[in-house]
């Protein structure tokens, strides 16, 4: 045999024995370790360039626009509204807005208070209108009182006048 046929039967030889192109001849220990980073080797073409450099995302709420949530945020004000009434049937409101005062004493006509409480519920306005006519008809019971201590004092007049 010349040198040129044994190179030619040594490539023939050879050829059949050779993976193909495509699947490298790899051991078990190195084919291990090329399939678990293969996914994250950026030497690959599979990875674009936009996914290599996304940044890390941050931390806490988003900011932005495109982020802002649709609800509406709604912001309350506590005010607190205090009527007080007598049974002789004077009202006084006071007005806090949060823990500073408003208006304090004001004297406040019962009527006033009635329609407002109608206004507002009529679950309110139901008790202060049950006050209410307890206070007028206290106040009646006293005019009739007071109308009929005037006559005995005009009777005591006129007999001091005769």
């Amino acid at each position: 045999m010349t040198v040129d046929v044994l190179t030619h039967d040594e490539e023939t030889a050879s050829a059949p024995t050779e993976a193909p192109a495509s699947t490298p001849e790899v051991s078990a220990d190195e084919a291990t370790v090329t399939e678990s980073a293969s996914p994250a080797s950026p030497s690959e073409g599979d990875a674009s360039p936009a996914e290599e450099e996304a940044p890390k995302p941050k931390r806490g709420r988003p900011k932005g626009a495109a982020t802002a949530s649709t609800a509406k945020k709604t912001r309350t004000v506590e005010l607190t509204l205090t009527v007080t009434g007598t049974a002789d049937g004077e009202w006084q409101a006071e007005l806090k807005n949060g823990s500073k005062w408003v208006a304090k004493g004001l004297e406040i006509p019962a009527a006033a208070v009635s329609r407002a409480a109608k206004e507002l519920h009529a679950d309110l306005s139901g008790p202060i209108d049950e006050v209410i006519n307890q206070a007028r008809e206290a106040q009646a019971a006293k005019v009739a009182a007071l109308e009929a201590e005037l006559e005995k004092a005009k009777q005591a007049l006129a007999e001091l006048d005769a």
